[in-house]
């Protein structure tokens, strides 16, 4: 695939539940042609064990290139590195903590780093509830430094008829932040028909 930064985006998948949003993300990038740059972190090996039937080896081969964790000198640790930007889905407190310190200790959340001090988007997809104060000032510190808090809530006006739609409706809304349009989305007076005369 040509060096083109519009072309790749850079997917974390940290240890919070919902790692099918990870994955989802990564089917997306294929069928939009988008190039994935995977991380994935030790937690999140934990939590792909407990939430489905797909190994490592799977996931890694879901996407074009995957770097590990703990190699800091990986091309997505500097900021030379050209692409539209990271999203991490899941997004764990811990893993949202460490962005917001500065203090990274991994290729993740050096990664996510990165993208911040290059000023391109950062969408954090972040699980947890219910959040403290510490929590929400945590994002809010994010927010104030360029991140995108995008938790993935479900769009009941979608009228999702499964687990898997209402997934892909929260993956595909984070994917709007990079100007990336996935066809799974329920739009809003497009596919969906707005409510007249209601109040």
């Amino acid at each position: 695939m040509a060096e083109d930064s519009r072309k790749r985006l850079v997917v974390g998948i940290s240890g919070a539940s919902g790692v099918a949003y990870g994955l989802r993300a990564l089917d997306a990038c294929r069928e939009l042609g988008i190039e994935s740059h995977l991380i994935l972190s030790r937690a999140a090996v934990l939590t792909l064990t407990h939430e489905t039937d797909r190994s490592v080896a799977d996931v890694n081969a879901m996407a074009d290139v995957v770097h590990k964790v703990g190699d800091i000198g990986a091309s997505v640790a500097s900021g030379s590195f050209r692409s539209l930007g990271m999203i991490i889905a899941p997004c764990s407190v811990r893993t949202m903590s460490e962005i917001a310190s500065g203090v990274t200790s991994s290729l993740l959340t050096r990664a996510a780093d990165v993208t911040l001090k290059e000023r391109r988007p950062l969408v954090l997809m972040v699980r947890e509830t219910p959040f403290h104060l510490g929590h929400l000032r945590t994002m809010v510190r994010l927010a104030e430094m360029g991140a995108t808090i995008a938790p993935p809530l479900p769009a009941f006006y979608a009228k999702p008829q499964s687990i898997a739609e209402m997934i892909d409706q929260s993956v595909g809304r984070a994917l709007d932040l990079f100007s990336l349009d996935w066809k799974p989305v329920k739009r809003w007076g497009e596919d969906l028909d707005p409510i007249v005369g209601g109040s």
